[in-house]
């Protein structure tokens, strides 16, 4: 078993796990898995050394939520996080497992978006009965934004302000309900909007800082290092690229990678070909590198997935590599790289 090293979450006494685990895949992301699959993921994950998991309602409509709560109870040793904004209605229409929002799963319910205050409370509460848990370290408002509510974003918002979603998440935090929370989504320019409203402990970016993409260190990074917001980086690989590599019909951004970004992901091949490195490695290592990030969140499918992901976080990395990337302009100057962290 490995020992992770724990980074401070921002404003909080919760030390997260640098190296956590993704639970999307537990939902029957892309694919359908078995229940006894999806347990034999989560005791190689726990004997591997994973302490740090991430689930959320949307993630097979609760499928990963019971499952992650059926390997997770009755261990003190663990932090877990949940999302809130959906809330899972019935729907006995729902009579098998064809792909629904991405997700293979005859869960019998159907999501509603609410921000509001109850709708906030009533989402921990449903989370808390299907995880069988009686607390979750953090909640992350899932998919606030543009990108998935269209037009319909501003009276989302609204629900989040005026309706009360923030005052439920801030008295939760106040009472110790919860370590913190802050925002899972996929977007930079909502997280800008929405420090204006409320404190967030804690970011979860997934996609926007990674080999691949740096654009979060404009405006993000700087706003969440005067706020003394941490970050928790989900999607390292950008939903798939950089890790299944340039030749292999990839994913970005939940689709089909396009050729500008095969592109870059073939000059960063390269680059690590002539150093021996695995590109998987370098994108879990490059986004530790920046003092924001408290912890990396990779999504993971079965029990060899977890000692891939132990033996990428584990890699040694030549401090050449990292030179040769920064000189041919393919990380950005201003971003932090391994070996340069104070």
């Amino acid at each position: 078993m490995t020992d992770i090293p724990r980074r401070k979450m921002g404003h909080t006494d919760c030390a997260l796990p640098e190296l956590g685990f993704g639970a999307a895949a537990m939902g029957n992301l892309y694919a359908a898995i078995d229940d006894a699959s999806a347990a034999a993921t989560l005791d190689a994950a726990l004997s591997a050394g994973f302490r740090y998991f991430d689930t959320a309602p949307h993630y097979g409509r609760g499928l990963s939520e019971r499952r992650l709560g059926d390997s997770l109870r009755g261990r003190g040793d663990v932090i877990v996080s949940t999302k809130v904004g959906r809330l899972m209605e019935p729907d006995a229409s729902i009579a098998d497992d064809r792909e629904r929002d991405g997700f293979h799963t005859a869960m019998p319910f159907r999501a509603r978006y609410d921000y509001s205050y109850d709708g906030i409370l009533r989402s921990l509460e449903h989370s808390l009965q299907r995880l069988g848990l009686a607390r979750v370290d953090m909640l992350f408002v899932h998919d606030i934004g543009r990108v998935t509510h269209g037009e319909a974003d501003a009276r989302y918002r609204e629900q989040l302000i005026a309706g009360g979603g923030f005052r439920a998440l801030e008295s939760l935090r106040d009472q110790g309900a919860i370590s913190g929370f802050g925002l899972g989504v996929n977007e930079v320019e909502v997280c800008l909007d929405l420090m204006e409203a409320t404190r967030f402990d804690v970011m979860l970016l997934a996609g926007r800082y990674t080999l691949l993409e740096q654009g979060a260190l404009d405006a993000l990074f700087p706003a969440c290092e005067a706020a003394s917001t941490s970050i928790v980086v989900g999607g390292p690989y950008n939903s798939g690229i950089l890790a299944t590599g340039s030749a292999a019909a990839g994913r970005y951004n939940y689709a089909p990678a396009p050729e500008p970004v095969l592109a870059r992901v073939r000059a960063l091949e390269a680059v690590a070909a002539r150093h021996r490195v695995s590109l998987p490695a370098a994108a879990l290592a490059f986004v530790l590198a920046h003092p924001l990030v408290a912890s990396v969140i990779p999504g993971i499918a079965d029990p060899q997935q977890v000692s891939d992901t132990m033996r990428l976080y584990a890699e040694p990395i030549p401090s050449a590599f990292w030179t040769d990337l920064r000189a041919e302009g393919l990380v950005r100057s201003d971003a932090p790289l391994p070996g340069e962290r104070a």
